[in-house]
């Protein structure tokens, strides 16, 4: 259980540096609310990928790539795009397709160089 906080929240930060990013792309400020409202419905998508991947008891492997990252990239993704649509805010193909990307970079990319230096350190181990 000790290690799902911190993947959940490397998850969230990864999450916010989307937001970020983007709104510094698109010159639109930085501004607390103005964050927030981009921000929300992806931060929200996170919690219920998170909240989906309980069937597969993530506290025992929240690294997994297979499982538990797979299941949190695609709800954040689809949902945030889905709940941004929803809201007025508009879910364009291209926006989409860099959510996508980013966030599969990011939140399957930080798994996938936890378990490859897993594995490096069992084979250093034998």
């Amino acid at each position: 259980m000790r290690l799902v906080l911190p993947a959940f929240l490397l998850d969230a930060a990864f999450v916010l540096a989307f937001v970020v990013i983007g709104r510094i792309n698109h010159a639109e400020g930085l501004t607390p609310s103005g964050v927030a409202l981009t921000l929300w419905p992806f931060a929200a998508a996170l919690v219920a990928g998170w909240l989906a991947t309980l069937p597969w008891r993530p506290w025992r492997a929240p690294k997994t790539l297979l499982t538990t990252g797979w299941i949190v990239w695609a709800v954040t993704v689809g949902g945030g795009t889905q709940l941004r649509d929803l809201a007025g805010e508009g879910a364009p193909l291209s926006f989409s397709l860099v959510t996508a990307a980013f966030l599969g970079v990011t939140l399957l990319g930080w798994r996938g160089l936890a378990m490859l230096a897993g594995r490096r350190r069992r084979a250093a181990a034998e």
